[in-house]
């Protein structure tokens, strides 16, 4: 029976194919189908195509190299999970539909055709929805640290100053982050002054400023000076209303002039010049 559902595909795959771009273009809110090329739409749907027949042999085994390049793909095109999922539904349901118009299903054998369709589709989609799994969580775990690794660069500007713009939320993973960079940064970039600069970070509570007093002293310890720049009037309330204690490192209200006070401790100042 195996062989006739195999031999029935291939014979119609282009018709099946036909019928599952367009029922997966009428899915709500879908839009690879819609937005994406045609050349493109065509070879993704042969792939999955290819995919879901692969295991229709005497063993029912999965191909776990297909799945995993086509869930790599998929993962990459933004395919929601629900979506994957509605793709196999809708693939299945053709497959048996388009095998009864072709009367390879019939009333004497549609018992023990559904059961074969159980056990084809089943086992594939636990494989395809594991590695979809798996690699979403591998995709969005790369993406955290590259967005860590962006948000928290130590940026020489001058000989001797460098500057560590802060974007965003700090929790005590991105603190430990930011002081690793920081101290190689210093050293690697031979830096006499640091400017912190949290222009960028929404709030600072007793947790935030442990964590820059840390980074400050650290960078204290490697012989280079720490400020901290960019305190909106806000931000410089909710310090003094925590009882905050930031007097042992200076403290600018700007870059700008963070920029000019860590000009001046390593003796240097910008001049206008005169045409």
């Amino acid at each position: 029976m195996n062989k006739i559902t195999i031999e029935g595909i291939r014979q119609n795959m282009d018709e099946i194919i036909e019928r599952w771009i367009k029922m997966m273009k009428e899915e709500k809110g879908e839009r690879f189908f819609h937005f994406m090329p045609d050349h493109l739409i065509e070879k993704t749907s042969r792939e999955f195509a290819e995919l879901m027949t692969s295991n229709i042999g005497e063993t029912n085994a999965a191909d776990a190299e297909k799945i995993n390049d086509f869930t790599e793909k998929v993962v990459r095109f933004g395919w929601a999970i629900k979506f994957v999922n509605k793709a196999i539904d809708n693939f299945s349901d053709i497959v048996f539909e388009l095998l009864q118009e072709k009367e390879v299903i019939n009333d004497a054998n549609f018992k023990s055709f559904n059961q074969l369709f159980k056990n084809w589709i089943n086992p594939l989609r636990e494989s395809i929805i594991d590695a979809y799994s798996a690699e979403w969580e591998r995709t969005v775990s790369l993406q955290k640290i590259a967005l860590q690794e962006l948000s928290a660069s130590l940026i020489p500007v001058f000989d001797k100053i460098s500057v560590m713009p802060l974007v965003g939320t700090i929790d005590t993973e991105r603190a430990k982050l930011i002081m690793e960079n920081l101290l190689e940064g210093v050293v690697d970039q031979r830096a006499e002054v640091v400017l912190l600069d949290i222009t960028g970070v929404p709030v600072v509570d007793t947790m935030v400023a442990h964590h820059i007093i840390q980074a400050a002293d650290a960078v204290r310890l490697v012989g280079a000076k720490c400020m901290l720049v960019g305190i909106r009037p806000e931000i410089a309330q909710t310090i003094v209303a925590l009882g905050i204690n930031l007097h042992e490192f200076t403290t600018k209200s700007t870059l700008q002039k963070g920029m000019q006070a860590a000009l001046a401790l390593t003796n240097r100042k910008i001049v206008e010049v005169e045409n």
